[in-house]
């Protein structure tokens, strides 16, 4: 337990506090004597560490000196008053988060605030320009930094990245990204309430990147989640989002999870860049995202509605777009005629990588590809997972000249017999025909359904 004292002319006092959990309990009165004990009880580990912190910074500034530290101290959890704010600078950074001298402008106002993630920009700063020994002994210093203040730099948030539960990676003083998930069944953790009180928390303001995993071993969905990004209305600075970062099929089914809807938060996400979703019953609506650059669906079965969205969506700067369909048994609807607009370029000038993937339309898809006005712009596309038979890599093979530019040309995991590789891998000599599912005739599957 640590143990305060305060000794001045004929005052000899002693303060003592542990923390255990929610609670904790102090211990005070005149040197040499038990003195008096009271428990207090908080709703949660981050609001008693919170008080904890607040009643020695309050000792300290009394004049009460630290004797000694007890078993159960850690030196952790240390930390100013509330954290600062300057919605100028704040306002800088935002307008250019990649600037920065921006983040230098306000590590000095920080500093003369008190608040910790002043020195951090400095020494995060520091480290990008060093190298060597002196850049791995800066690293260490951030790092050490964070655990001294984290009671102000992470908040409630803190109990998570102890349980393994939230990962951050820290760029300039701030969360440059996040990766969320509970680790196990038994694990109290609440995903979507931590989700929540990240984008809110101060440390966040400048977050680029957010990433989740299992949200519920039981019932696992991103609905919620969608639901927190809207709550905090929307993450101007926010780049990369992947919902449903989660291994298949060890942790749950692929179409045993559910995205729903997430149309509402990806209205306010006008700087996203690379946006990922694993799940099923998706639904996106009207798409419209100017500044995205990749887009990648991996479910068992696309509703029609989101294979509608994905065909006429607005994002005029993509250039990779990996779609994977799914099985009918599993909700997957549409075909070719549904994805004419992809096909046709409408709307992609910039498209280059195209994924066509995990569909049970795959010979229908390769009699359409050698016409498509796409084509000529790509360098890479990719069909594979499907159920391409011999039939659909003649009709490819057939048309092998509007397939000769491109760089890369995927067909595994299809269901080709020997016969349909030899004719692929002849005509069209940079497709890669390996790794087949096995063919049964009246067995024709996408290769991820449930």
């Amino acid at each position: 337990m640590p143990r305060y004292e305060f000794k001045e002319g004929s005052s000899s006092k002693f303060w003592e506090i542990t923390l255990s959990g929610n609670s904790f309990t102090a211990r005070w009165g005149r040197i040499g004597t038990d003195g008096q004990e009271k428990t207090q009880t908080f709703g949660s580990p981050a609001e008693a560490q919170k008080e904890h912190d607040k009643l020695v910074r309050e000792k300290e500034k009394k004049g009460y000196v630290l004797a000694g530290k007890g078993d159960d101290d850690d030196g952790e959890g240390g930390g100013g008053d509330e954290p600062a704010s300057n919605p100028e600078l704040e306002a800088a950074i935002l307008k250019d988060p990649d600037n920065v001298d921006a983040y230098l402008v306000y590590s000095d106002w920080l500093q003369g605030q008190g608040d910790p993630r002043g020195e951090l920009i400095a020494i995060q700063h520091a480290a990008a320009q060093a190298s060597g020994t002196e850049a791995s002994d800066l690293k260490r210093k951030a790092t050490a930094h964070i655990k001294k203040y984290q009671t102000l730099l992470l908040g409630e948030l803190a109990d998570g990245v102890k349980s393994k539960e939230i990962s951050l990676e820290w760029h300039l003083g701030f969360i440059r990204s996040a990766r969320l998930a509970k680790q196990d069944y038994d694990s109290e953790f609440d995903v979507v309430e931590a989700v929540g009180a990240l984008l809110k928390h101060p440390s966040a303001r400048f977050i680029r990147g957010l990433t989740v995993g299992m949200t519920d071993f039981e019932e696992n969905h991103y609905s919620r989640v969608a639901d927190a990004i809207v709550e905090v209305g929307g993450l101007k600075t926010l780049q990369e989002l992947f919902l449903g970062d989660f291994q298949y099929p060890d942790e749950t089914e692929i179409s045993w999870t559910y995205l729903h809807d997430i149309s509402g938060a990806l209205k306010l996400l006008p700087d996203l860049r690379k946006l990922r979703l694993r799940g099923g019953e998706l639904e996106l609506g009207d798409v419209d995202l100017p500044e995205l650059r990749e887009f990648t669906v991996e479910t068992g079965g696309l509703p029609l509605g989101a294979v509608k969205s994905i065909a006429n969506a607005k994002w005029p700067k993509l250039e990779r777009l990996e779609v994977w369909f799914g099985s009918d048994n599993y909700g997957a609807e549409g075909g070719v005629e549904d994805i004419q607009p992809i096909l046709d370029g409408k709307g992609l000038p910039n498209l280059k990588q195209l994924g066509l993937r995990n569909s049970e339309f795959a010979d229908a898809l390769a009699q359409a590809l050698p016409g498509a006005k796409v084509l000529p712009q790509l360098e890479k596309l990719d069909i594979s997972m499907g159920t391409l038979t011999t039939e659909g890599a003649r009709a490819l093979a057939d048309k092998a000249a509007a397939f000769a530019h491109l760089k890369q040309f995927d067909v595994t995991e299809n269901i080709l017999t020997d016969e349909g590789q030899s004719l692929l891998s002849k005509a069209i000599p940079q497709a890669n025909v390996g790794n087949q599912r096995e063919y049964e005739e009246d067995y024709r599957y996408a290769a991820v359904g449930e």
